[in-house]
């Protein structure tokens, strides 16, 4: 077998479609709302890039002090031959997970960008000589086709992006995995952490304003793919803490009233002064939390890591 295979389980034409038909509901409710996956463009990824690196955005270097600390234990904790890895990415972090993994013999990458998932490929393949990567395009809120690898198998979904999901999504892609793990296998989870919210709204709200520059991007992907008219100038990039539901919302505000039109859709979208349209919501956990959510899909929770600010959490579960 090669050491680098490439698996595509979504239509070509799937995200051009998903783009469309989020657009269009998103537009016509109320209040309006496009999902956080539009970010990621390739000028999207690369403004998230500068944001893991700001001094107010903590979630990925206390992720990467777990990680630095922790990857020894989560491996002797999984015992796993294989690693598939959720929303994969650029596979960065994965390299901690790599190197502690003495057994491992496989790596299944699953992203939806499969230019993220080849040039990935190709670095881990020339560190790790001896190391199969079957790397899978599909969505991860989707049901799961994963290939034939060896068990016992870690599946990973780290950065905290579990958070975008809201409570009942997370509840449908928990039972997905869940249907998805065998007798032995593993889940190990990034999620950020309940904090003060002047810490919380910092991170999403820097005083450079990357993260403004990161919420408007969505527009310009909407503009580039459908033909739309967005103004960024026009929207004021707005962050806010929901303490009753624990989460962080992104939202883009119009300064004036607007109308937004959207050829590829036959779509006008009415904009009131000062209207919101909500980007993007990052829930924040407690351990009790993730335990229940994890066992209402029948994983039961076995270790967990914080970095030691107590910031982010890592934590491992089984099928039970």
């Amino acid at each position: 077998m090669s050491p680098f295979v490439l698996t595509r389980t979504l239509p070509p034409d799937a995200t051009a479609a998903a783009l469309r038909a989020d657009v269009a509901q998103g537009l016509t409710r109320s209040p309006k709302e496009l999902p956080p996956k539009w970010f990621y463009d390739a000028r999207g990824s690369e403004l998230f890039d500068e944001i893991t690196l700001l001094p107010e955005y903590y979630p990925t270097r206390a992720e990467r002090e777990i990680l630095l600390a922790r990857s020894g234990e989560i491996a002797a904790a999984s015992g796993a031959r294989t690693l598939v890895e959720l929303g994969s990415g650029s596979s960065d972090k994965t390299r901690h997970l790599l190197r502690a993994l003495s057994s491992l013999t496989h790596y299944v990458p699953v992203d939806v960008s499969e230019s993220a998932l080849s040039g990935a490929a190709g670095r881990l393949l020339a560190e790790h000589r001896a190391l199969t990567v079957h790397a899978v395009i599909a969505d991860f809120q989707e049901a799961l086709v994963l290939p034939r690898v060896p068990g016992p198998r870690l599946l990973a979904f780290l950065g905290g992006t579990v958070g975008n999901l809201q409570p009942a999504e997370r509840a449908r892609f928990f039972a997905r995995l869940r249907a998805e793990l065998a007798p032995g296998d593993a889940f190990l989870l990034g999620t950020d952490l309940v904090k003060d919210e002047g810490t919380l709204v910092a991170a999403y709200d820097d005083a450079a304003g990357v993260t403004a520059a990161f919420n408007k991007n969505v527009l310009a992907v909407v503009n580039r793919e459908l033909g739309a008219d967005f103004d960024p100038e026009a929207f004021d990039h707005v962050a806010l803490w929901d303490a009753r539901r624990e989460w962080i919302e992104m939202r883009l505000r119009a300064r004036t009233a607007l109308v937004v039109k959207v050829p590829a859709l036959d779509l006008a979208a009415h904009f009131a002064a000062g209207e919101e349209m909500r980007t993007e919501i990052s829930a924040k956990f407690r351990r009790e939390g993730i335990r229940a959510e994890l066992a209402g899909a029948g994983l039961a929770l076995t270790h967990w890591w914080t970095d030691p600010r107590g910031r982010f959490a890592l934590s491992l579960s089984v099928p039970v």
